[in-house]
């Protein structure tokens, strides 16, 4: 016997229980069916993802950092070799090389656990990659950005996690 609920209507009733419950701070995004969430982190403060709940699935996309400056093989290298170590998400590039975590559900497996353990994921990703990935392909900017703040006294707080890279 049906209940007149498409796997669609039982998917977002999941999600939105799921934002309900989690306490992270979320809110409707632009595109029908889309909310914005943003995941407190420790390395990297936030990571917003986009989570685009369609007829036949759910999709997640967050702004990991932008294009690298410098190393373009190291750097993408290492996110290949990431890849393949990740829980159903996978690292990507849009079209002007900025780098987001992805990841697609199909509609029957959106569940509250699968929803937690996507966004878990996505958050433990980005986190522990966002410092490799500013040493990677952004070392040259940060030296020059440290020297400019010591040479003037400004704080290098922001750069603290970098120090032993950037010092003299």
């Amino acid at each position: 016997m049906t209940t007149g609920r498409t796997a669609g209507d039982r998917a977002e009733a999941v999600l939105k229980e799921w934002l309900a419950d989690s306490g992270v701070d979320f809110e409707l995004g632009a595109r029908s069916g889309e909310y914005v969430v943003q995941l407190p982190g420790e390395t990297k403060l936030r990571t917003t993802v986009s989570l685009l709940l369609g007829d036949r699935g759910l999709s997640a996309s967050a702004f990991v950092v932008r294009r690298p400056d410098e190393n373009h093989e190291a750097f993408y290298r290492r996110l290949l070799t990431r890849n393949s170590r990740l829980p159903g998400i996978a690292f990507a590039l849009d079209s002007v090389g900025d780098v987001y975590l992805v990841a697609r559900l199909p509609i029957e497996a959106v569940t509250g656990d699968t929803v937690d353990g996507l966004l878990g994921a996505i958050l433990a990703a980005s986190d522990e990659s966002f410092n490799d990935l500013l040493a990677l392909g952004f070392l040259g900017s940060m030296r020059k950005e440290w020297a400019w703040r010591v040479s003037r006294g400004e704080s290098t707080r922001n750069l603290e996690a970098f120090r032993h890279l950037l010092e003299d």
